[in-house]
Order: structure tokens, then sequence, then C-alpha cells
């Protein structure tokens, strides 16, 4: 795959990230923001000490911050799976460019989001101790990192396995693979359990299902907008190329 093409993609991977955080703003304002005001109140009405005056209003946080950061994380997200589409295209099987897009997203979702989540579950305002929070930032960073290289020797696995498996077989044993590493790094990695006394479990369980939601949005949305645009970018259809075949910059595998 040449310099243009990759660029195409890219350029298309950001375009299909904008969209897709426009979905996921839309999730994110109905569903999360509104479990966010309540863990607020809960916290203010617990508060031992009140803070001094904040320096941006809680009304724009939950709109203009809000609408701000999940469209930048759109655009940069976009431009990062672009990139890795663009890399595993053709390596992952004989899949064409919107298959390979739902692919990639679906894989991504599970490895990026999915696993670390179920081991470090987002939490709301009041829910957690600030003493801790440098910790569980940088073990949640580093579920991720383990959970995206475990995934990537999953997939290695299994196409070596293949040949001798059949491909069913070993993409069983790949994922189950996957699952074992997953499992252990699970066990060895410290849990926090920082709910305060009276927090609603509710609220808690409410919160962190509209966080899953948001990011299902986001993946999913990317991976059929973007597969419709490579698709268009690696296989057009003779109307759209001028009634030629596909030219070299076309071509989904690289080697």
């Amino acid at each position: 795959m040449n310099s243009v093409t990759v660029r195409n993609l890219l350029v298309r991977g950001m375009l299909a990230g904008l969209a897709a955080g426009v979905l996921a703003l839309v999730v994110a304002y109905f569903l999360a923001e509104p479990r966010v005001d309540e863990a607020i109140a809960f916290e203010e009405a617990h508060a031992h000490e009140h803070g001094g005056e904040e320096l941006v209003s809680r009304a724009v946080q939950s709109t203009a911050g809000l609408g701000t950061g999940v469209l930048v994380y759109g655009v940069a997200f976009g431009g990062i799976a672009a990139l890795a589409y663009c890399f595993a295209l053709g390596r992952i099987g004989r899949f064409g460019p919107r298959a390979s897009a739902l692919l990639l997203a679906a894989g991504g979702l599970v490895a990026v989001y999915v696993v670390p989540f179920l081991k470090y579950p987002a939490n709301p305002p009041a829910v957690g101790d600030p003493d801790t929070l440098d910790q569980r930032t940088a073990l949640f960073f580093l579920m991720i990192v383990l959970s995206v290289l475990l995934a990537v020797a999953a997939v290695i696995l299994g196409k070596r396995l293949a040949g001798r498996l059949g491909t069913w077989n070993a993409t069983v044993a790949a994922g189950a693979s996957y699952l074992l590493a997953v499992g252990i790094a699970y066990a060895f990695l410290p849990s926090f359990a920082e709910a305060p006394e009276g927090f609603p479990a509710t609220l808690l369980w409410q919160y962190r299902v509209a966080t899953l939601a948001i990011q299902a949005t986001l993946w999913t949305a990317f991976g059929l907008i973007f597969g419709l645009l490579a698709e268009r970018v690696l296989a057009p259809r003779p109307s759209e190329s001028g009634g030629t075949t596909p030219d070299a910059r076309a071509t989904p595998v690289a080697h």
C-alpha cells in the first residue's frame, strides 16, 4: 500500500472518527451526563467541606466542554484507527474493506476498552479515592497495553495454528489463549472498591453502562462509516474510477 492510499485512508478515518464522535456525543449527553449530575449532587450533599468557586461552570462542562472533548477525541481516534487499518488490511484474513473495518472496530472495542473496563470500570464523581487516582489511571492504561499486545499475539497464534488445526479450531484456541492471559493479568493486578458509603449502587451501574454505550457507539459507528469510505478508496466502482480497473493505489494487501 503506497503513501497516497495511506494518506487517503487517514483523512477518511479522521472524518469517520468525527462522525462517530457526533453520535457518541449524543449518547454521552443523554445517558451519561444525567448520571454525572446525580453523582455531583450526592457528593455535594455529603461533603464536609466545600471548595471554592468552579473555574468552569457545570453547564459549560456538560455542553461545550463535553462536545469539544468528544469530537477532538473522535478525530484523533479515527486517525489512529485508520493507520491500524492500513497495517492490518490483508493480514487478518481475506476480507473486503468493509468487513475488515468492522472486524478492526469489534476487536478494538474489546481489546482497547471492554477488557480494561471490566478490570477498572469508569467511576462517576464522588466514587474513588483521590489519593489513588494516579495509580488507578496508570493501571488502566497498563491494562490497555497488555490487552492490545495479547490480542495481537492471539491473532499471530491463530494464523500459525490455522494450517494444522483449521481456521475454526485455530480461532478458538487463539481466543481461549487470549482469555487465559487476560484472566492471569486480572488476578495479579490490584483492584479497587472505593464507592463511598451510601452511594446508590443503581447510579453507579447506570453510569458504567452509559460509558460502555458511548464507546460501543463510537467504535461501531466508526467501523460502519470508515468501511464505506475505505471501500471507495480501495475498490472503487468503474463509474467512480473513470471506467477503468483500480490501479495500484487500490491494492489492499501490503507485503
